[in-house]
């Protein structure tokens, strides 16, 4: 069958050639539009060349490049579902930063400075999520915000803000492969974790290879695990601290007074921020993965953000500070399960059984965030192939749907756990994540930065938020606050960078420290400047940020009839000004 000509078969196996549209036609009849239509006429094409060859044919054939040799994000399949998108928002950042990083902040700030620490870095990514979620409904791209920055700032900002976010997850794949196979240890030690990082690598890379759907799924898996957990240890804790634990002691606030509410005054506070706010990396998961899924899916998944917050992070750290006193000598000085005040509370109540399967769950994180490691440095270069940041081969999508050249590149990046019998792999990490340790910051400040001139772009255009399907729970206020807070943030690393809890031994330690703290922030001016230097021989001027008026706010929005959205926002006010407060509450957050 050539490419100009479709073969159907009437009822008496009677075959005719058509013509691509009279195919569609021919075989569709439903509501869907005629892009739908056409898309799944090209996979039956697809279908019907490769239905006689064997798997491994098959599996090949996936690494092609579209039949229609397109090169274009569309190609990108659409088969995140609203089930997929929900636990990734809900469970996505629920990882070590959670389990086991929340240890080394008891211990420098007091359970009070954790409760703080994690309310002013949870209602900050709030604003966050909720800015870039609107904006994403109205523009569903591949690679989100890395589309974003380029379109509402500077392209020389986007390519800086992109590429330390694809190094960090580009390094931080290696390292949670380690710290897998270092996990294990716990139940067996006579093993050498070789074996281990050769397993788990194999598990996320083939993960990742099954394509988008294989990557949702997977999340779903891991989440649903971590979110029971979560809320089993929740029960768990309120039950040791009413007494009801096997010696059937009254727990209550007893650590709140000795040793105390607070450790190291106001700078184990801004300590506990710091960690707080990184614990929390990974929430824009869900909007990067818009390119993916049914934009219209993403509202609810972006509302969880707010309650996965409240819920998993402060209830369970607010308990754990009633449980372990920040003056507990196993919360200091590592990062392994031994670190876990959620393991530390356990054992010191003398429950059995309890602290394996915590170490199960948290072993599972390290592989969730492993999985996303992958997921989020192919979309991110994929959009900047795109976007004409980066060379064009970074864009390729194949047969399948998949990202390819991102995922094969962070992959070769992966191999880098195999250096696990090496004696300086910690000093080598700790320099490789230096280079894109303030992404995550700097991440969801330039993605504040974006919300607040889309929303100035429509003023300044005449446009109203009645023509927006999603419009952020806390307005545009809320990346204002947002916006101040991770500037704060980007401050206070570089205050307690300098004048660390505990001081220095040393001026040499002291500058090692600083610069792994905040070398990103070197790296970044070097890529700006060279970067800058490039677009101006390109294009002979410095920069390009687009006046407000001529922004443009319609590339890339779903063909959508803004008069019939804006009727349909409209009877859903009416419809939910007839119901009780909290049931528009509830609607409002859920």
């Amino acid at each position: 069958m050539d490419a100009s000509s479709w073969e159907s078969h009437d009822n008496n196996g009677v075959s005719a050639k058509l013509s691509k549209n009279e195919f569609v036609t021919t075989i569709f009849s439903d509501n869907k539009n005629i892009d739908d239509k056409y898309e799944h006429a090209e996979s039956l094409t697809d279908y019907t060349k490769t239905e006689n060859r064997n798997i491994f044919q098959r599996v090949i054939d996936s690494f092609k490049p579209p039949a229609n040799g397109s090169f274009h994000t569309s190609n990108l399949k659409r088969s995140l579902k609203s089930r997929h998108l929900i636990m990734i928002a809900i469970g996505g950042s629920i990882g070590t930063g959670l389990f086991i990083g929340s240890g080394q902040a008891l211990a420098n700030g007091g359970p009070l400075a954790l409760v703080l620490g994690w309310s002013i870095a949870g209602s900050q990514i709030v604003g966050t999520i909720h800015g870039l979620g609107e904006i994403t409904v109205r523009f569903p791209v591949v690679g989100a915000f890395a589309n974003y920055q380029t379109r509402f700032l500077d392209p020389s900002l986007s390519f800086v803000i992109s590429t330390i976010y694809v190094l960090q997850w580009f390094f931080v794949l290696p390292l949670e492969i380690l710290s897998s196979a270092i996990t294990v240890q716990y139940w067996n030690d006579t093993i050498d974790p070789v074996v281990f990082v050769a397993i788990f690598y194999c598990a996320i890379v083939s993960i990742n290879l099954f394509g988008v759907r294989g990557f949702g799924e997977a999340e779903f898996v891991f989440s649903t695990i971590k979110v029971i957990t979560v809320t089993g240890f929740i029960i768990l804790c309120i039950i040791l601290i009413c007494g009801g634990g096997p010696t059937h002691e009254f727990i209550g606030a007893k650590y709140w007074h000795d040793p105390g509410c607070l450790a190291n005054g106001f700078r184990g506070f801004l300590s506990v921020l710091i960690t707080a706010s990184y614990s929390l990396g990974g929430t824009e998961m869900t909007c990067l993965a818009s390119g993916e899924t049914d934009p219209k899916e993403l509202p609810s998944a972006i509302k969880q953000v707010f309650w996965r917050i409240l819920f998993f992070f402060l209830v369970s750290l607010t308990l754990v500070g009633f449980l372990v006193p920040y003056t507990n000598e196993n919360l200091l000085g590592g990062s392994s399960v031994d670190n876990s005040p959620f393991v530390i509370a356990i054992k010191l109540h003398n429950i059995k059984v309890l602290p394996s399967i915590v170490n199960a769950v948290i072993l599972i994180s390290i592989l969730s965030v492993g999985n996303s490691c992958i997921f989020a440095s192919s979309r991110t270069l994929c959009s900047m192939a795109h976007q004409g940041l980066i060379p064009w081969w970074f864009g390729y999508i194949d047969r399948a749907g998949r990202p390819l050249t991102g995922i094969v590149i962070n992959s070769l990046f992966g191999l880098l756990a195999f250096l696990v019998k090496s004696s300086s792999v910690s000093e080598v990490f700790d320099w490789l994540m230096a280079i894109a340790g303030l992404a995550t910051c700097i991440v969801w400040l330039s993605i504040n930065i974006c919300h607040i001139r889309f929303r100035l772009a429509m003023k300044a255009q005449n446009k109203t938020i009645d023509e927006l399907e999603f419009v952020s729970a806390v307005g545009v206020w809320g990346s204002v606050y947002s916006a101040i807070i991770n500037s704060l943030i980007l401050i206070v690393q570089f205050y307690v960078s300098l004048w660390p809890i505990g001081g220095w031994t040393d001026s040499k330690d002291r500058a090692g420290k600083f610069f792994q703290n905040y070398l990103c922030a070197i790296v970044s001016l070097i890529f700006f400047i060279c970067h800058k230097l490039y677009f101006r021989y390109k294009t002979k001027k410095w920069w390009e940020i687009i006046p407000l008026k001529d922004i443009d706010l319609d590339t890339g929005r779903k063909n959508i009839d803004i008069d019939i959205v804006k009727e349909e926002i409209k009877e859903r006010k009416q419809y939910l000004a007839t119901k009780p407060w909290y049931i528009r509450l509830m609607h409002h957050w859920c």
